[in-house]
């Protein structure tokens, strides 16, 4: 993904028209990348990473997974019953949202020179969504993402018994229907994702040359 500044050559800094003669180094370009608040771009970026992941920690699907197998079904997938982490069959004390959030931590951002044309390119590179999907396996099926499956659909919600027992120690999958009831499909990493692409395209509306 890739931002693009446009900036007027003229308004240039006496250090940045030498770093111009001097190869043109991107890291002067980034250090007189200002927001109006006076933030180099780097912390821009920086503090856009972690309120990305602040946001999708407090998404109520990730937060019913790390409630582990007491949490409530506050994401609604469930029809009010049980909870995610158990339904999937998570293995008790599993952590399954960190390597997403690993992946989030590890976004970068590289920016180049300027053109003569005064224009120049910040490209942020976020994971993409087959990205997280390969680090999210289900439990009993490791060629299947969970976080994929929560978005089209996980079969099995009217065998699943919410009780203390079971992989996770929270639930188990009866050998007959309990009930009648289907999962409900929620947006989560792909819309999360496509949300935080268009947010790091605006990027270039927060900062300029100074």
């Amino acid at each position: 993904m890739a931002v693009k500044f446009i900036v007027n050559s003229r308004q240039l800094g006496q250090e940045l028209r030498q770093s111009l003669a001097k190869k043109n180094s991107p890291r002067v370009l980034e250090q007189n990348l200002k927001t109006d608040k006076g933030k180099t771009l780097e912390k821009k970026v920086e503090e856009m990473i972690d309120e990305m992941i602040r946001e999708f920690i407090s998404l109520p699907i990730t937060k019913e997974i790390l409630g582990g197998k007491n949490s409530s079904n506050i994401s609604g997938t469930l029809g009010g019953y049980g909870n995610l982490f158990s339904f999937i069959g998570f293995p008790e004390g599993a952590q399954p949202i960190d390597p997403i959030v690993k992946l989030f931590q590890h976004t970068g951002y590289r920016l180049t020179g300027l053109t003569p044309r005064g224009t120049m390119k910040l490209t942020v590179t976020l994971p993409s969504p087959a990205d997280i999907f390969r680090v999210t396996p289900l439990p009993w099926a490791p060629g299947i993402s969970w976080a994929q499956r929560i978005e089209v659909g996980l079969s099995g919600l009217g065998m699943y018994m919410d009780k203390s027992a079971g992989r996770s120690g929270g639930g188990i999958q009866t050998s007959s229907p309990l009930r009648k009831g289907r999962f409900s499909n929620s947006p989560y990493i792909s819309s999360f994702l496509k949300e935080w692409q268009k947010k790091f395209l605006k990027i270039d509306k927060a900062v300029s040359l100074k």
